[in-house]
């Protein structure tokens, strides 16, 4: 194939990846995109499959501009194996989706930016971690700054503005008390928060959703990943995992509760992590003669998939069930990753547990800041439900105020440095 006849796909691919301003909701992400930009020659933009990292760059100046090409095209793949060159022939600005399917491109768009040092930008965009692929990694070192784009929040559902909640609660500044109107998240949690969901309406619609895109994830993506020997056992650990959200992750409980040797299942969580589909929130421990638990928790990107993996296929089903607290710290993750992305330098997101089983769901730090995070499936906080926040602002000065986050209407202060706040505040819903 000659470099005419890429450059032909690629303009017509670009022609084709036209704006659709009448459904597209603006991301928050999006600001923080630009200024990456601005700073650096390649940008990493990675998430999970549709989350809406193609429509952002299609709608959002200035990589609506750019000239696009998508290794999901046969042609286009083909051609960067090939002559990785003629791909980025042509442009200084261009985006590249599903760029891990062709990681020996990397090594042709290290060249081209250290020959043009600020005359040319890429956008990167893959529904995989390309920072845990190591040969990925290193071609992109010193020279690309990288964004995971989280599924859309409630608040960008309803085009709200990224609200500042999580840079105040830092600096230890509680939002007034009052009362606001609040959605119940159950239904929610069922349905899940990525854009193509916004179409569908009625449980049974969101079931065969997630069961489609799972099945595209078993029988596509993962392949393109990694050589998987058993596609049922990777998937009865996916809903073990499942049905784990939340908790702390023990690797041998997982394989002796799937059949599935212990070494199996350490490579089928780095699978999971490497297409952005699970996270591991790491221990907070600042110090090492604290007596802390200190394996990970696990999470999924989305409650939808964590509900449908755990066999909920209704809001009436997932409700009263043992699973829902779990999810509902997913849901709030969630949209705390997301606020996080926002800020500059970002804050890291960990848990804290001792021993003796005292735990704080999330400890959110930001250089010497320091912010726990309880989550709690109830309208009606009390006191009670903060003795582990308390435990823990006694234990580390470094922490000034202390945050529950539940599913009532109500912001109240539960201690002198403690407050109450509904999850939609996270998403800038009042």
């Amino acid at each position: 194939m000659t470099g005419g006849r890429i450059s032909h796909i690629i303009h017509y691919m670009n022609d084709n990846h036209s704006r659709d301003e009448s459904y597209y909701r603006p991301r928050w992400a999006a600001t923080i995109l630009r200024k990456m930009a601005q700073e650096s020659p390649v940008v990493v933009l990675t998430g999970a499959r549709q989350v809406g990292k193609s429509t952002l760059l299609s709608n959002e100046q200035p990589f609506s501009n750019w000239r696009y090409a998508s290794l999901d095209n046969y042609d286009v793949l083909e051609q960067a194996q090939r002559d990785p060159d003629a791909i980025l022939a042509g442009s200084k600005d261009l985006v590249l989706d599903e760029i891990q399917r062709a990681p020996g491109l990397l090594n042709a768009i290290k060249i081209a930016v250290d020959r043009r040092r600020g005359e040319r930008h890429f956008v990167l965009s893959g529904s995989a971690n390309l920072m845990l692929m190591s040969k990925v990694s290193e071609s992109l070192a010193g020279r690309a700054l990288t964004i995971n784009l989280a599924p859309m929040t409630s608040g960008e559902q309803v085009m709200a503005k990224a609200p500042r909640l999580l840079e105040s609660l830092l600096r230890a500044e509680p939002p007034s008390e009052g009362s606001i109107d609040v959605e119940d998240p159950i239904p929610l949690m069922q349905r899940g928060f990525l854009p193509p969901l916004m179409m569908l309406s009625g449980e049974a619609s969101f079931v065969r959703w997630w069961e489609g895109y799972i099945a595209t994830y078993l029988e596509r993506d993962l392949r393109q990943l990694s050589q998987v020997e058993s596609l049922p056992d990777f998937r009865r650990v996916m809903e073990t995992l499942a049905l784990r959200t939340g908790q702390l992750l023990n690797q041998t409980d997982v394989a002796r509760n799937t059949g599935v040797s212990q070494p199996t299942v350490h490579r089928y969580l780095n699978l999971l992590e490497t297409s952005c589909l699970l996270c591991r929130i790491p221990a907070f421990t600042p110090s090492r003669t604290k007596r802390l638990v200190k394996s990970p928790k696990v999470y999924w990107f989305d409650p939808g998939i964590a509900t449908f993996l755990s066999g909920y296929y209704s809001a009436g089903d997932l409700r009263p069930s043992r699973e829902a607290g779990g999810i509902f710290e997913c849901l709030v993750l969630l949209h705390l990753k997301a606020l996080a992305q926002l800020m500059t330098p970002r804050p890291r997101i960990y848990y804290w547990r001792t021993l003796t089983g005292r735990e704080v769901d999330f400890v959110i730090e930001q250089g010497r800041a320091v912010l726990p995070v309880e989550v709690k499936l109830t309208k009606k906080p009390n006191y009670g439900d903060a003795r582990n926040i308390r435990f823990f602002l006694d234990e580390y000065p470094k922490a000034s105020l202390g945050v529950l986050v539940h599913t009532g209407s109500d912001v109240r202060l539960l201690d002198r440095d403690i407050v109450a706040i509904p999850w939609t505040l996270l998403a800038g819903v009042q």
